[in-house]
């Protein structure tokens, strides 16, 4: 759980509307690229890596930052904000706070849609 990274070179995420390259620091929302500084890149990137898993502060703030257990710090929330204003207007879909423990990427599911829906009525 948690691996370090690789250096793949053809290593890449795509979905709807994100595609994100591991290697090259290229990333585009519905085809419009976005400009991630070197830490946002390695934030995301760790959070793909680990996509559906939630991944603990601590292990973001070691693995991204270096700091050492204990370490308390408003950055790791600062580059999440910034990553999630980056990725509008899917940022809050794609990253997912676990109050207390970390963060968490969601891949991208298309909003369900009740509008169809016509219950049915049963006669009693």
């Amino acid at each position: 759980m948690f691996p370090a990274r690789t250096n793949n070179v053809e290593k890449k995420y795509q979905d709807q509307h994100l595609s994100f390259d591991f290697h090259n620091s290229s990333a585009y929302v519905d085809l419009r690229e976005i400009l991630l500084t070197r830490k946002e890149h390695e934030l995301l990137g760790l959070l793909l890596d680990n996509a559906g898993e939630i991944v603990p502060r601590e292990i973001l703030l070691e693995r991204i930052w270096g700091y050492g257990r204990g370490i308390r710090t408003r950055t790791l929330d600062v580059h999440i904000r910034r990553l999630r204003k980056k990725l509008f207007p899917y940022g809050d879909t794609y990253i997912e706070t676990i109050f207390g423990v970390g963060y968490r990427f969601q891949r991208y599911r298309e909003p369900r849609s009740y509008m169809n829906y016509v219950p049915e009525l049963v006669a009693v």
